[in-house]
């Protein structure tokens, strides 16, 4: 089991940074913008990230009579965003992958700024540190993709030819990390039953799924990707602070429980969407009514 327990973040460090460098060989700065400018869905992604999941947090724990520990997990996923899952949930998806990536890197530099604010409020005595969160997220996430963006547009026959390979170690270091998480987290996820923490976890997520599809605008492929980008929580913020912040494993093990039940619901969901999206035009229109990349379309 330690041996696995080694394996679990090397899997993670190769699957986040594999997809970051396929993600920006894939794509253009001016395609990751272009939503973005779109006013409407900015405000109504930050809304739902920072305003509506929080509170979402807050209500499911106190209607379910949470523990205190698997509250604060909760609520610290309400308030973590820009989850590293949420370009390969929207390639999975067919979804707008341009607007994946940039509504994840939003959500990345805001939830650093965020965290430090929020949680005292919400959790009297709390401290945060906001550069540690920082410093694992640009190492790990906005460096890789800044990177393959820059060698995109320099060198695009070299990245036509390196993005299958980074493309397919991403699948498998996510399948290898998915297993891994549930084989060494196995009796933290028995610890949780009979405290409704699963259920928390599970009415999170949908909750999440539904408050970012409605709020996604009239286009198939901003709907899935925030409904998908709104659930999908940062795990690795979460985990930061939590780990950090509070004595009690609790904390922690709430993060990954629900973790775990995210990555398991979201990507058949995300499969959904993609056979759905089969009955879409392919000249269908991202935000903005710029013209998706191939392979982009979504139906919620």
């Amino acid at each position: 089991m330690s041996f696995l327990l080694r394996l679990t973040p090397i899997a993670m460090l190769t699957f986040v940074v594999s997809s970051m460098l396929a993600m920006g060989l894939s794509l253009t700065v001016s395609q990751i913008v272009m939503p973005l400018k779109s006013v409407r869905l900015v405000a109504v992604s930050l809304i739902a990230n920072f305003v509506l999941m929080p509170f979402a947090a807050l209500g499911i724990a106190k209607l379910l009579g949470l523990d205190e520990p698997l509250a604060i997990g909760l609520l610290l996923l309400g308030a973590a965003a820009g989850a590293p899952f949420l370009p390969k949930l929207t390639q999975v998806a067919e979804g707008d992958l341009a607007f994946a990536v940039g509504l994840m890197v939003l959500l990345m530099v805001i939830t650093v700024a965020y965290l430090p604010v929020v949680l005292p409020l919400f959790l009297p005595g709390v401290t945060v540190d906001a550069m540690k969160i920082a410093q694992s997220l640009f190492l790990l996430m906005l460096l890789p993709l800044a990177v393959a963006l820059v060698v995109r547009a320099n060198f695009p026959d070299f990245s036509a030819r390196a993005k299958p390979p980074l493309a397919k170690t991403s699948s498998l270091a996510l399948i290898a990390l998915v297993a891994l998480l549930i084989i060494t987290n196995f009796r933290s996820v028995l610890s949780v039953f009979g405290t409704r923490g699963i259920l928390a976890g599970l009415i999170f997520i949908f909750a999440g799924y539904f408050i970012g599809w409605l709020l996604g605008g009239p286009r198939s492929g901003t709907r899935a990707v925030l409904g998908l980008g709104t659930s999908q929580r940062n795990i690795a913020a979460a985990l930061v602070v939590g780990s950090q912040s509070f004595t009690d494993a609790k904390v922690v093990v709430m993060v990954v429980v629900v973790a775990i039940v995210g990555l398991l619901i979201l990507f058949p969901i995300a499969g959904k969407l993609s056979r759905k999206a089969l009955h879409e035009s392919p000249g269908a229109t991202g935000a903005g009514g710029a013209a998706r990349p191939a392979g982009s379309q979504a139906s919620a």
